[in-house]
Parts: structure tokens; sequence; C-alpha cells
């Protein structure tokens, strides 16, 4: 599979960390490139809005589909538009649409994973300025989406995307933030370790974590999503973490 080390936006980390890598602080040639974002547009309709994790566990999973779909790949259609998004900062966006918006929105090529009530579209990646008009309507605000009843239990041997318990962050912003860390965590897995997510329907929780586990987690080496600050929140804040049982066992 095509796994060009990229760079996501919002994330920062120690300078100290060598190379390219998508945890690099410092300016490099990936802030030189032409950027590309890759939309994602939620389903809210009035009546019936999808709960607050189901979306952001919906997000998660679109962006993993995404990156495991045969037109990312190789000389697949989307192939170049995926290849140019990772090699220069790696923006996502979440949209939100109800009515003939979605469908609209439905019309164009991309993908529509849902969740037990959400549904996610995840659009190739777009210039950061060439969005299509369908999409470019839709608002980013007014994606405050939160959870009647507390989150089920998870099984403790999937992989769970964490959140920082200290950070507040409207449900778009922490939608782009699990497909972030999905996305870091699918980099750092071995080819056999991709296969078997893929074919188990990528499965996965996201949850916000205690405050001492979170800690814990933060040193754990695990993948680190460390905002910018550019919307919502403050520089440097470390927003989630990707605990995959496959990174957790080395």
């Amino acid at each position: 599979m095509d796994l060009p080390p990229g760079r996501l936006e919002d994330v920062t980390s120690d300078p100290a960390v060598p190379g390219d890598s998508p945890f690099r602080s410092e300016r490099s040639t990936r802030d030189e490139a032409p950027q590309f974002v890759l939309p994602l547009v939620v389903r809210i309709e009035r009546a019936d809005p999808p709960a607050r994790t189901d979306a952001l566990e919906t997000a998660a999973r679109a962006v993993l589909t995404l990156l495991a779909d045969d037109r990312a790949l190789g000389d697949g259609e989307w192939a170049a538009a995926v290849r140019d998004w990772q090699d220069a900062r790696i923006r996502k966006v979440v949209r939100r649409a109800r009515g003939a918006e979605w469908r609209r929105a439905e019309a164009l090529p991309g993908i529509t994973v849902t969740g037990k009530a959400a549904e996610v579209r995840v659009f190739p990646p777009v210039p950061l300025d060439g969005w299509p008009k369908e999409l470019a309507k839709l608002q980013v605000s007014g994606t405050d989406l939160e959870d009647p009843e507390p989150p089920a239990d998870f099984d403790p041997t999937a992989p769970v995307i964490w959140q920082n318990p200290e950070v507040d962050m409207s449900a778009g912003k922490a939608m782009a933030q699990a497909g972030h860390g999905a996305q870091l965590a699918w980099w750092e897995l071995s080819d056999e370790e991709r296969t078997a997510w893929r074919e188990a329907g990528f499965p996965l929780a996201v949850r916000t974590a205690e405050p001492r586990r979170w800690r814990e987690l933060t040193e754990s080496g695990l993948p680190l999503v460390r905002d910018a600050g550019f919307t919502e929140i403050t520089p440097g804040s470390c927003t989630v973490v990707a605990d995959h049982p496959a990174l957790r066992a080395r």
C-alpha cells in the first residue's frame, strides 16, 4: 500500500523529532508544497442528529476507509490527489449537511461510512482553495453534537482513539482529530496488521481518557496528535492518542 509519511494539519510535536516526520513541528519542504484538504461531510438532520461519539467513530473509520480504498492506491483514480495531500500538510475539514445538501454531496465521488446512526461521507482530497461548489456551500459550524447517554462499554482489545479530558472541542473539530489519530495509527502498522484491521471493518472506539490515564498515554510512545492552534484550541494542545493493540504490544 502507498504510505508516504505526511504531516498533519494542526499537529506539532517536539522539535527534536528527526527527519521529515509527520510529528515534526518546524517548517519543511512540505509547507512549500501545494496544499490539499480531505473533506468530510457529516449528515445532521434537524429532527434526528447523530450522537457525538457515534459521529467521531464514524469519521475516523471514514478516513481509514478512504486510505485503504483501491482508488486511493497505486494507479487508482484518487491516488495522485492522496499522494499530493500526504506530501504537504495533512488537512481535514468537517462540514455538515442535511436534506438536499446531503443528497448533492452524495452525488459527488466519495465514500459514505455509517455508524450506529451517524453517516459521514469522505471525499478524495481537493486543493485548499478548490472545493467543489456543492461542498464549499456547506457550513463548518453547527456540528455541536451531544451524547444523549454515556457511550457504551467497548472491547478493550480493539483500537481506541483517546481524547484529552482537558481540551474542549466542537464535534466537527473532534471528528477531524479522531481522523488524524486513526491515520497515524494506520501509517505505523505493518501491511499484515493493516489488512487485518481493514478486513475486520476498522473496528475502533473514541473515548475521553481519565486524567491520570491521559498522562500515561501521552508518555507511552503511541501516536499522539498535538494541535498547532489554528482553530478553537490553544497551540500545542495534545488532542488524541491512537491506541492500537498492535502498537501497544510494541
